[in-house]
Formats: structure tokens, C-alpha cells, sequence
């Protein structure tokens, strides 16, 4: 498993750890049951706090990438490619709504929106 946080990145530290280990788990790089740090070792790895990891970890918990036992651990859950592509999906609509809420409130209208997101896209 490899994390990599930056404060500088302009992304909250808990969206990065989960955008990360979710790669991850979709790729195949961390294999269902394997098991995954603690929270406070994670949090120690990574030098964040102990709720940073925490968010993390419950937001993949709650989109069905990881689970976890009591008094075990935390362990990667089997890959349900329907399930990643829902999240994915929710996740999108609410990063698009982010998008639209900025462009209105900083009257960029719908085309020169469309067409930045274009050039990016073909970039």
C-alpha cells in the first residue's frame, strides 16, 4: 500500500488517503481481506490526525471497499465493480454540482464551462 498526502494540493488530506487506497483496490493492487493499517497507524504513517484517517476509512467503508472486524482490524473488501461505479458515479454528480456552484457564483456561463472542461479532458 502506498499513500502519498501533500497539504498543498488544494484536496482535503481524507479525500486524498481514499481516492488512493480506492485506486488501489479497483486496480488490483490491494487484494480482497488483505489487511489494511489501523487507523492510528495510518495516521502515524502518514503524519495526519487520527480523525483524517478515520474520515477516510469510513467514507470506504460506507462505499463497500474496505470492512472492518472488532478487535481485528480493517481489511479490503471484495471488489464489486458495480458498487465502485455508483460511488464513482455519486462522487462525480457531487464534484460536478461543486463546479456549477462556483461557475454561477462567478458568472462563468454554461459554454465557457463546457469548453474549459473540454480542453482539459483532450489535454
Amino acid at each position: 500500500m502506498r499513500i502519498f498526502v501533500s497539504n498543498e494540493a488544494g484536496v482535503p488530506i481524507y479525500e486524498q488517503i481514499k481516492t488512493q487506497l480506492r485506486s488501489q483496490i479497483i486496480k488490483g493492487e490491494l487484494l480482497p481481506d488483505a489487511m489494511l493499517p489501523s487507523i492510528r497507524t495510518l495516521a502515524k504513517e502518514l503524519k495526519v490526525g487520527i480523525i483524517t484517517a478515520k474520515r477516510a476509512y469510513d467514507d470506504l467503508c460506507a462505499e463497500g471497499f474496505i470492512y472492518t472486524v472488532q478487535g481485528k482490524g480493517v481489511f479490503v473488501a471484495k471488489f464489486d465493480k458495480k458498487k465502485a461505479e455508483i460511488g464513482a458515479m455519486t462522487e462525480l454528480q457531487s464534484r460536478l454540482e461543486d463546479v456549477k456552484n462556483f461557475c454561477l457564483q462567478n458568472s462563468v456561463d454554461e459554454k465557457t464551462a463546457f469548453k474549459l472542461f473540454k480542453e482539459i479532458w483532450e489535454g
